[in-house]
């Protein structure tokens, strides 16, 4: 018996952190962790001038209807059509690991295909809002 107490004393930590240290230590957590970008690998694609888009072209037709969205991977936004005179543009850099390709919407969220982080629709969220305007079928995002 004192021989396996004292087994237990010294092999007990690097076993109980073997067995259950990968649950304890999980990569993907279900908090919304704001991501900082490495220095130097800002944002490219968006200035501070304005952008325009005319949500009539073939490219932005799922932005015609109500509740329809986009990822709009040349300009790093996500688009989504909110109302008859609303639409919303946030970047599209997951707040959990900076991946921009891989989003879908499920009618209130959009979930970042590579961890499966979900984000709400709302300028209040974890994904950065930017101001829009739609005057007909223009729509005007400004940063």
């Amino acid at each position: 018996m004192k021989n396996r107490r004292t087994f237990l004393k010294t092999a007990c930590k690097p076993i109980v952190l073997a067995a259950f240290g990968i649950p304890l230590l999980e990569a993907c957590s279900s908090e919304e962790t704001p991501y900082t970008p490495p220095s130097g690998s800002q944002n490219q694609n968006i200035s501070s001038d304005p952008i325009t888009i005319d949500i009539a072209s073939s490219l932005f037709v799922n932005l015609q209807a109500v509740g329809g969205w986009i990822n709009y991977t040349e300009k790093n936004l996500l688009l989504i059509r909110i109302s008859e005179t609303e639409v919303r543009a946030f970047d599209n850099s997951c707040p959990h690991q900076g991946n921009r390709d891989r989003w879908s919407f499920d009618g209130s969220n959009f979930e970042c295909g590579y961890h499966n982080n979900t984000f709400t629709t709302s300028c209040s969220g974890s994904l950065t809002c930017y101001s829009t305007s739609l005057d007909g079928t223009i729509l005007t995002i400004t940063f």
